[in-house]
């Protein structure tokens, strides 16, 4: 099982996600708890290294935890995606490993990852993904 912690930022009806230098599948930013890393902790720490933007942490709202098959992974590997909302300070900019920062809709379903997609579906059938 891959443990991972996400950042759920809409607006207008629209998901910001990210693409990796090299890949063609988006995802929603945010990355995998290092060892003795809070799920805040490790919300603060990816968002900055991949966005370089600063959550504001006494805004942080669990969304929902998912879980499908891992985007690249073999088959049975699982991931665990632990959504948060939260306010932050500054724009998001591709950082690290990231070549793309997008807004996504639902219309855009098939450009995400499994667990992504069950994340769009919520959002969607709730009315705040367009």
């Amino acid at each position: 099982m891959i443990d991972k912690i996400a950042w759920i930022l809409l607006a207008d009806g629209k998901i910001l996600s990210t693409r990796s230098r090299g890949k063609i599948v988006y995802y929603l930013p945010g990355g995998k708890r290092e060892p003795g890393e809070s799920d805040l902790d490790t919300l603060v720490r990816e968002i900055d290294e991949e966005l370089s933007v600063a959550i504001v942490p006494a805004t942080a709202v669990h969304l929902g935890t998912y879980q499908a098959q891992a985007d690249g992974h073999a088959d049975g590997v699982a991931v665990k995606m632990t959504c948060y909302t939260a306010d932050h300070q500054g724009t998001p900019t591709p950082s690290s490993e990231i070549e793309e920062v997008v807004w996504l809709t639902y219309a855009d379903r098939d450009r995400v990852a499994p667990v992504d997609q069950i994340i769009f579906d919520d959002l969607h059938r709730d009315g705040r993904l367009r």
